[in-house]
């Protein structure tokens, strides 16, 4: 059983074809929308980055990887099977580990130690820029109300995060050796889990997606997502700083 709207009866099938090519829709998202081509990541993964940027983004994206597992039983208690259910609920533990001590938001904290964050600075939301509370509860609730077919496709960002977690080991070793090499195992953690985590969810989302509509649905959602991290990283850029006024549409 498919988990999101149950099993397609023969007529409800969709061609190989359409399959084929609604999947590399998905995967042109991914790859031509995802936030390693924001220009904050690019001066990060280039090693242009001063260390209260590191650090800012450091304990800004860890709002962000705490709401992971909260997003993630949202969607586990929209899946329609105990097999799925049991599937979706080992993202959770992946963050929020077996016991104390574990997961990968007890990485994210030692990362931030490797920096030079202390781990009670991390844990104190009340320094989260507002940009990046409003793009994280943005999608903590598309994942609450929306559909499981979307819920479940917006995660596909996963399909690039082995690739950017490649590249950001690299550009850490390499341009930032002031943070300590330990801090870095939530980036080499991260390459197995998003490649196992994206091969399960994209075959959900291509046995979900029954129609046009339904595909547009699961395109649209990842195009959310990516706009998610985008706004994000926006708001680390700027650093707490109002956007730029425009010019053209200033009074006269």
């Amino acid at each position: 059983m498919n988990g999101l709207q149950g099993d397609p009866t023969p007529d409800h099938r969709v061609p190989p074809a359409a399959r084929a090519s609604f999947e590399e829709r998905l995967r042109t998202v991914a790859r031509e929308h995802y936030h390693d081509r924001h220009p904050f990541n690019v001066r990060m993964h280039e090693g242009e980055l001063t260390p209260d940027e590191l650090r800012r983004w450091i304990r800004n994206r860890f709002h962000y990887q705490r709401h992971i597992p909260v997003k993630d039983a949202l969607i586990t208690a929209k899946l329609g099977t105990p097999e799925l259910r049991r599937m979706w609920l080992r993202r959770i533990r992946d963050h929020d580990g077996d016991r104390e001590g574990e997961g990968g938001i007890e990485r994210w904290l030692r990362l931030g130690e490797a920096a030079g964050i202390d781990r009670a600075l991390l844990l104190d939301e009340s320094g989260v820029l507002p940009g990046v509370r409003l793009a994280v509860e943005g999608y903590v609730n598309f994942c609450r109300l929306r559909s499981p077919l979307e819920a479940v496709a917006a995660s596909l960002t996963e399909l690039s995060a082995p690739d950017i977690m490649r590249t950001r080991i690299g550009a850490f070793e390499r341009h930032y050796p002031w943070i300590e090499r330990d801090g870095l195992t939530y980036f080499h953690d991260r390459q197995g889990q998003g490649s196992r985590d994206s091969k399960e969810a994209l075959a959900l989302v291509l046995d979900g997606a029954r129609t046009e509509a339904d595909q547009d649905r699961a395109v649209a959602a990842l195009t959310f997502k990516c706009e998610v991290l985008w706004s994000l990283l926006d708001a680390v850029e700027r650093g707490g700083r109002p956007p730029a006024a425009d010019p053209a549409g200033a009074p006269a």
